[in-house]
């Protein structure tokens, strides 16, 4: 049997008014325990440039980065059982308390989801019809191979509801 990982805490507060949501930390980041540790992760690099900040490599400005414009963090995936940090390997996964979070913070506006996995597993526990928008976008993990300027373009799409 494959170890068991957990994923991370919400980055929520009560300004937040949209929450980027991923599947299960990768191996990387639980190493560092980080959201997007992955050297080669292009989410940190799209963040900062969406809301025009200069790129730190400190974790702890990386959050405040994202509580100073509003973005709440976290993962669909409570835990799991997963090989390596690839997304289809993940096995008898429990899933976070999404509905839940959103009512505790009724100023999320909407979700975007970061990959397809994160995607369909929201639509799975929130349904299709949910009250706020929810989105998919591209994953900004390495090996999702589309360029740097295509995800940027699509990740966009977040200024218009900060």
């Amino acid at each position: 049997m494959q170890n068991r990982i957990s994923s991370f805490s919400p980055i929520i507060d009560n300004t937040s008014k949209i929450i980027i949501l991923g599947s299960i930390p990768g191996v990387k980041s639980l190493e560092k325990q980080q959201y997007y540790g992955h050297p080669q992760n292009k989410f940190w690099k799209i963040i900062f440039e969406l809301f025009h900040e200069e790129l730190t490599e400190d974790y702890n400005e990386r959050i405040q980065i994202l509580k100073k414009h509003h973005v709440a963090l976290w993962d669909v995936i409570d835990s799991c059982e997963r090989k390596g940090s690839l997304d289809s390997e993940i096995r008898n996964e429990e899933a976070n308390q999404i509905a839940e979070l959103l009512e505790e913070y009724p100023n999320i506006k909407a979700i975007f989801c970061n990959g397809g996995k994160s995607y369909k597993n929201v639509q799975k526990i929130l349904g299709k019809n949910f009250r706020i928008p929810i989105y998919l976008l591209p994953s900004t993990s390495p090996l999702h191979t589309i360029s740097f300027e295509r995800k940027f373009e699509d990740w966009k799409k977040i200024v218009e509801y900060i």
